[in-house]
């Protein structure tokens, strides 16, 4: 899964394993009265492979694995941020994610047959440092996004967006330099 080959997430019993034992704690979590946060950020800090000393996530969250979620310092998620982290999810520093915000890695055959089959591959997301998302964007698999930028509202960010850009739209595009 990690290596971006081919796999079978319903067939292969530890990632069935894996995939409960991280939404049993994505339902804790969501389900925790919000003023607990303490209590919330132990249970994420279980969730992701690797976080820094601040953070916050509201609720709800959702994530497949979490081990390959990786936050750095001063990330801020709104309410709905959905991961599909069949591949690698890495965020820098000071990222603030809107509301209703998804990053997929999984990648889904087009063949039929194939499809059919469970078969699918991944591919990983990275974020820079100093990142703003606004609400409603997804991110898809193989994508970076550079150091310094804002993607604006409602966006589908399909390729890579260099550093320092303002970028929107569905597919998003660079708009101009920051």
């Amino acid at each position: 899964m990690l290596s971006g080959e081919i796999y079978f997430p319903d067939i292969d019993e530890v990632l069935k394993h894996e995939r409960l034992a991280c939404k049993a704690l994505c339902y804790d979590f969501n389900h925790l009265h919000p003023a607990k946060v303490q209590e919330r950020e132990i249970l994420i800090r279980k969730i992701f492979g690797k976080t820094c000393k601040r953070f916050l996530i509201e609720q709800p969250f959702i994530c497949d694995y979490g081990y390959n979620v990786e936050i750095g310092e001063n990330f801020y998620s709104n309410h709905n941020l959905t991961i599909l982290d069949c591949a690698k999810v890495k965020f820098g520093d000071n990222v603030f994610i809107g509301p209703n915000c998804s990053f997929y890695t999984a990648i889904h055959p087009l063949d039929a047959e194939t499809r059919n089959k469970g078969a699918e591959t991944a591919l990983p997301i990275t974020i820079g440092n100093n990142v703003w998302f606004g609400g409603n964007v997804v991110v898809l698999p193989n994508v970076t996004i550079g150091n310094n930028c804002v993607i604006g509202a409602g966006s589908v960010v399909t390729k890579n967006i260099p550093d320092n850009s303002l970028a929107f739209g569905n597919p998003c595009r660079v708009v101009r330099e920051i």
